[in-house]
């Protein structure tokens, strides 16, 4: 399988204009990734450009600290849904999780979960941020919740994805739940030795030169 159909084609930059987001979508569109992951602001344009595209629509929600409260983090979640995403990356709140408020967490999650019934939803960690115990416990956590998919990273925190994370997260959750490395994957060396440690989708900004690399 091409490497492009692990790849959700990503732009979440503050600055990012209409412009940029319609290129986006028309690359997306021409090297058949997985997806493009916009700011929810951009789903219904993203949706719109590539309704007649085999290109699944991600947005991003709670992003990128996760600190939000729950109501209005599963409420971003249900308008992204009701504007045209077919794939929710939701950020876990990482203070409740370090305060052992386990249950808050979950609820967190199950909100969203609720929120994006029928949808894709993946559950960023942020794990440049948790010990290893934490990792585990928040991929528990997002499994317990119904969560698609656990995410090692938003990309906007002080790492990215580690090889030591995806074989980490990989172990916890089996082929139960899909695995998504994202955060400073900008070659096909990285990202092919992220799938090799049981990722299962990859969040890249630099998807047309992995592919371009696999192809070379």
């Amino acid at each position: 399988m091409s490497i492009a159909k692990y790849i959700d084609h990503t732009l979440l930059a503050p600055d990012a204009a209409k412009s940029a987001i319609e290129k986006l979508c028309k690359e997306a569109s021409e090297y058949k990734f997985a997806s493009v992951c916009v700011n929810s602001c951009w789903v219904s344009l993203a949706a719109d450009l590539l309704k007649d595209s085999s290109v699944k629509v991600c947005t991003v929600v709670g992003f990128p600290l996760g600190a939000m409260d729950t109501v209005s983090k599963a409420y971003e979640a249900a308008k992204a849904v009701e504007n045209g995403a077919d794939e929710v990356d939701m950020v876990i709140n990482i203070g409740y999780l370090k305060s052992g408020m386990l249950d808050a967490v979950l609820e967190d999650i199950v909100a969203v979960r609720k929120a994006t019934e029928g949808k894709l939803l993946k559950v960023i960690i942020e794990t440049c941020l948790l010990t290893d115990d934490e990792k585990r416990t928040a991929c528990e956590l997002s499994e317990k919740a119904g969560a698609d998919f656990v995410k090692t990273s938003t990309g906007f925190s002080k790492g990215g994805a580690t090889l030591h994370d995806v074989e980490l997260m990989k172990s916890v959750v089996g082929d139960r739940l899909g695995v998504k490395a994202s955060g400073g994957v900008r070659d096909y060396a990285t990202a092919k030795a992220m799938i090799d440690a049981g990722a299962t989708r990859i969040g890249a900004s630099a998807g047309i030169a992995i592919v371009r690399e696999e192809n070379a």
